[in-house]
């Protein structure tokens, strides 16, 4: 892989991972485009680098809503941040156990396929398409409905759209965000949940293949510490810009302009 591949790679997993575009589709289509055949040991310690990066550019992004959280959480404050951290975890299940459990059959079924791609890029127009019909702002304002705070029973059931969302093609973010909106919660906590709950499973996955890798599975020669570098440094100043932007595109109900080019491309990807 050169730095230049390394690069394209590091802005499409900045930006997919936040905007509700599917990050692991836009990579498979972008590692066709430009002919890389990344395994084994090449791929983990790339998707490692790029996943950590991201998971930064969040905590860098939330600062000042992660801290106090962190703070009454391991203070056991029992207040209003230590229960929003309590849903975070309870919406970490499902995708726990899909990946401890079905991560090697999900990956072996669907995994390589640009028409498995297309496909779940089709779903997720149709889930902002839905969402935004729905909930937009000006709906919200006819029927006097700004949205509810998220509830247990929302962060579980936005827990299983996140599992569900570990198909190639299915943004992660666009299914919970499509799923905390048609449930009714507020604009900007879906927004903020939806980015904060992605945290422990992309570390989980992270420490997992940092195992995989020191355990020698799948040995291959390293790509190189400069495009690992270059693709985290983008991945994660790229991930920080989408981050911003996306919060604010939620709140001002512009998930469809996402529906129509998930739409477009989904459909390039089967008739490819």
């Amino acid at each position: 892989m050169s730095w230049l591949d390394a690069l394209i790679l590091g802005i499409v997993q900045g930006l997919a991972e936040y905007l509700p575009v599917s990050s692991s589709g836009h990579l498979e289509i972008f590692r066709e485009i430009l002919g890389l055949d990344l395994s084994g040991a090449d791929a983990l310690e790339f998707d490692v680098a790029l996943h950590v990066a991201t998971v930064l550019s969040t905590i860098v992004v939330l600062w000042r809503e992660f801290v106090p959280l962190c703070k009454s959480f391991f203070t056991f404050a029992r207040d209003d941040k230590f229960f929003y951290v309590c849903k975070i975890l309870l919406s970490c299940i499902p995708v726990a156990v899909v990946g401890l459990c079905f991560k090697d059959v999900v990956e072996s079924f669907f995994g390589g396929s640009l028409t498995t791609v297309g496909v779940c890029l089709l779903v997720t127009a149709s889930l902002l398409a839905f969402a935004d019909f729905f909930r937009n702002p000006s709906r919200e304002s006819r029927y006097n409905s700004a949205g509810h705070d998220i509830t247990w029973l929302d962060a579980l059931i936005i827990g299983c759209a996140q599992a569900v969302a570990v198909l190639p093609g299915l943004s992660r973010s666009g299914t919970t965000i499509a799923t905390g909106l048609l449930l009714g919660d507020k604009r900007d906590r879906i927004a903020q949940f939806s980015f904060f709950m992605v945290v422990i499973p992309i570390l989980g996955e992270a420490l997992l293949g940092v195992k995989d890798i020191l355990a020698g599975e799948g040995m291959g020669q390293s790509i190189g510490v400069l495009p690992l570098a270059i693709g985290f440094i983008a991945s994660f100043v790229v991930g920080c810009i989408a981050c911003k932007w996306m919060i604010s595109l939620v709140k001002k109900g512009k998930l469809i302009w996402f529906a129509l080019y998930c739409l477009a491309v989904g459909m390039l990807c089967i008739l490819w």
